[in-house]
């Protein structure tokens, strides 16, 4: 799976997602490193959105400002995630398409777990119609 990834500042926390996500042989691109967290979100949703990556994954202080200029781009579903459950929930009900995950507040074991949910996880088809309805 082709994953883009970007976080506003180059944290240890970022470094492990790329690990984890290649680990697991996926195609990652990191797109952004210490750059605004409004560029980095923009950045990694335009690449979801335009079909250059399947999934992205931001970072950010809190997760929230990634999340929301993410959730800018046309098509991005943002959702930030701080455990497997909640991320596991957003792909089936919320087909979200870009994780955000909080460099204070994750862990590197925590950040694999939801990295692994997430990645693994698809949309309910029932819930398909409702998400199209809202774009």
């Amino acid at each position: 799976m082709r994953i883009a990834v970007g976080s506003d500042e180059e944290a240890p926390l970022a470094a492990a997602v790329v690990r984890h996500l290649c680990d697991r042989g996926h195609d990652v691109e990191v797109v952004a490193t210490s750059a605004p967290w409004p560029e980095v979100g923009r950045a990694v949703g335009r690449r979801v959105a335009e079909g250059q990556a399947d999934l992205g994954v931001v970072c950010c202080w809190t997760g929230t400002g990634v999340s929301i200029a993410a959730n800018k781009v046309k098509g991005v579903r943002a959702a930030l995630c701080g455990d497997a459950g909640t991320a596991d929930g957003a792909r089936k009900w919320n087909d979200a398409n870009v994780l955000a995950l909080s460099i204070r507040s994750t862990s590197e074991t925590m950040a694999g777990e939801i990295l692994d949910a997430f990645v693994s996880g698809s949309p309910d088809p029932k819930e398909a119609a409702t998400i199209a309805g809202l774009e």
